[in-house]
């Protein structure tokens, strides 16, 4: 079964292009709208510009150079992750000098990923296309917790139609044995996909708070995705600061699932290979 695993779900992906060259800037919006079809690009030429197109309206990826007319490509990614709310938004750092930057460790944790521009416009279109179009990582392990036996049987044939390995938990108590049995060994799973509220004495949030606090897993180390029906924003926000990779509103629609659980295994795992290339 083929399955269309877009991380843009949106018809239309707005990417928006942070550059102080006008040269560059029409160089990357060439090759993406050629490479991506229905792509609208937001050109800008510094911060100011950049935060006045954030207040027009929503963004699904942001490149940025780290060094602008006005300020930096950092203060761009905190721009964009305030202006997002909820929505998690890949920023993507084009600079000639990325080696340097890894080294010292001068990248924040607003900052998704960076893409050596020696490299090439043609390259990084390549690049913003695994953000777009993911492919599957077969075999990643995804601890599921969920009590509706029902609701459960569909998520996890969603997730295993794209080549995931799914071990269903039905509370958090079951949950957290799983990850305590393997505990010496780092995690024993990739991704965590937990509902919000669940039968028993603990919720989704404290599952959450168990994984960054007791287990002291980091986003990076051992991503959550929560499921929720809660429609308000401010416990959406609490969720998201407590240590939430990303949220997945109910009804669960599987295109949408797959693609935010996809993307933060990639995150994940060129993470992992980071910290072995750079100790």
């Amino acid at each position: 079964m083929k399955h269309n695993l877009r991380h843009l779900v949106t018809e239309s992906p707005r990417v928006m292009v942070v550059d102080g060259s006008r040269l560059v800037r029409k160089l990357i919006t060439d090759v993406l709208s050629r490479e991506l079809p229905n792509v609208d690009v937001v050109a800008c030429d510094g911060i100011a510009s950049a935060r006045a197109a954030l207040a027009e309206g929503h963004v699904d990826l942001v490149t940025t150079s780290l060094v602008l007319p006005d300020g930096g490509g950092m203060e761009v990614a905190r721009a964009v992750r305030d202006a997002a709310g909820q929505a998690y938004v890949p920023v993507i750092v084009v600079s000639g000098d990325v080696q340097a930057h890894l080294e010292s460790r001068s990248f924040t944790d607003d900052i998704t990923d960076y893409f050596d521009k020696a490299l090439g416009h043609t390259a990084l279109a390549a690049f913003i296309r695994g953000y777009v179009l993911p492919e599957p990582i077969p075999g990643a392990r995804v601890l599921y917790v969920e009590d509706s036996r029902v609701v459960a049987m569909a998520t996890k044939r969603m997730l295993e139609h794209n080549s995931m390995l799914v071990t269903h938990a039905i509370s958090v108590e079951d949950a957290l044995q799983l990850l305590e049995a393997n505990r010496d060994d780092g995690p024993a799973f990739d991704l965590v996909l937990t509902d919000v509220y669940l039968k028993g004495k603990l919720e989704g949030s404290d599952l959450l708070a168990s994984i960054r606090n007791d287990f002291g897993y980091s986003k990076r180390r051992l991503p959550v995705l929560v499921m929720t029906g809660d429609a308000n924003a401010k416990n959406q926000s609490d969720l998201l600061r407590a240590g939430a990779n990303d949220l997945v509103l109910k009804p669960i629609e599987e295109r949408l699932l797959v693609t935010k659980a996809l993307f933060q295994l990639r995150l994940s795992k060129m993470s992992e290979q980071r910290s072995i290339e750079t100790p």
